[in-house]
């Protein structure tokens, strides 16, 4: 009988031993690869639709907590345009884009005194509609989504809004940031997280997002880790602190309560005392 101290058993029990090592490095591969997939969250089913979409867990970032809770002590007495100027119906939505409150609001006040009905604003002509919404950002085009917007309502919706995301969102000028609006506004869903250019700013400056090229990728990485019951609150916010605080250009960070735990803050260490970190 041939010795197991052979060569070619050698070379046998190596190779068995190297092979149950692979699979044992494969199988705790496997195993890592498992535990770290993401858990989906779905969106509540908004009336007469399926769930929206999925979208995948993320851990929250260091210092939100603090973070939001400042913003709230910041906006608390509620003196923003938007706080009094925001869009609240879908008709200010189609003007609002591009637009400041201030300037959203004025149009819609002569609007309504015109008479903001279906059928009125279908038997307005366009040069007439232009004047009314004038001075708002690309108001010629809004004017054609005001008209095509009423016109679906009119043949498709029973003169009604749709009572979803989606069928919010196949009309003319009305995007997902609206879309969620409406939904809560005049649904009473909560179906997201509306995010303008103040929330997708201000959600990159603070660390809340990472890389989001738009305002769906910040909409996506908030409502990953943002707790549910921040989703209604938080456009609004943050939409107010951009409009008096964490401003576009020149933001008053030395004003602003998170200077000490914002990861942009336009601070000399020298300013951030000791007792304001956290």
């Amino acid at each position: 009988m041939a010795s197991t101290s052979s060569p070619y058993f050698q070379s046998e029990e190596n190779s068995t031993k190297k092979s149950a090592a692979s699979r044992g490095a494969n199988s705790k591969s496997q195993n890592r690869k498992r535990r770290s997939q993401p858990v989906p969250i779905a969106y509540e089913e908004s009336v007469g639709e399926a769930a929206d979409e999925l979208v995948a867990a993320a851990p929250a970032p260091a210092k939100w907590e603090a973070q939001l809770a400042n913003i709230k002590l910041m906006r608390a007495d509620k003196s923003a345009p938007v706080d009094n100027m925001g869009c609240h119906t879908l008709a200010d939505g189609a003007a609002e884009p591009k637009t400041k409150d201030e300037v959203t609001a004025a149009a819609m006040a002569r609007l309504r005194r015109h008479g903001c009905t279906l059928d009125n604003i279908l038997a307005t002509d366009n040069a007439e509609l232009g004047r009314l919404i004038y001075p708002v950002g690309f108001w010629k085009k809004k004017v054609d989504y005001i008209k095509r917007a009423s016109q679906a309502l009119k043949d498709s919706h029973s003169g009604d809004i749709p009572d979803s995301v989606a069928g919010l969102c196949s009309l003319p000028g009305v995007g997902p940031k609206m879309a969620h609006i409406a939904m809560r506004c005049a649904w009473d869903r909560l179906t997201g997280i509306g995010v303008d250019t103040h929330v997708h700013r201000i959600a990159a400056r603070l660390g809340w997002t990472k890389k989001a090229k738009e305002p769906e990728d910040t909409r996506k990485q908030l409502e990953a880790w943002l707790p549910r019951e921040h989703w209604s609150e938080v456009n609004q916010l943050l939409v107010g602190f951009g409009q008096q605080l964490c401003t576009p250009v020149n933001p008053r960070c030395s004003d602003c309560l998170n200077k000490a735990v914002c990861p942009s803050a336009k601070l000399s260490k020298a300013k951030i005392s000791k007792s304001e970190t956290v």
